[in-house]
């Protein structure tokens, strides 16, 4: 049992450092912006996990994960949980909106508003 315990303890830490490893898809605080003012909820992520817009662009976020219901929930703004369908925010002032599907833990995402 101990010889067995020794072998598996070195490939489940190398199993568990993967995972953490690979873990940086969603997460919004590293993601690069991209120019858009479309976001999907699918596959229980947002895409792109970073959107970058002007000043008074609304964004619209599309929920297409099945019957998988999702929300978003931000700093001033708020959606309905739906598993279809579309919320759509402007964003009039310049700054950086956090955001996350309080469903689902580590489904986050940002808005990055510029001033032009």
């Amino acid at each position: 049992m101990r010889t067995a315990l020794r072998l598996l303890l070195p490939l489940l830490a190398a199993v568990v450092l993967a995972a953490c490893a690979g873990g940086g898809d969603g997460d919004a605080a590293a993601a690069t912006p991209v120019k858009t003012g479309e976001v999907v909820a699918k596959d229980n992520r947002f895409e792109p996990a970073a959107a970058e817009v002007a000043a008074g662009t609304t964004v619209t976020w599309s929920f297409q994960d099945g019957s998988t219901p999702h929300n978003v929930k931000g700093d001033g703004f708020e959606s309905e949980t739906m598993s279809s369908g579309t919320f759509r925010h402007r964003f009039d002032a310049p700054g950086t909106y956090d955001y996350r599907c309080t469903l689902h833990p580590g489904m986050d995402g940002r808005v990055v508003v510029s001033g032009s």
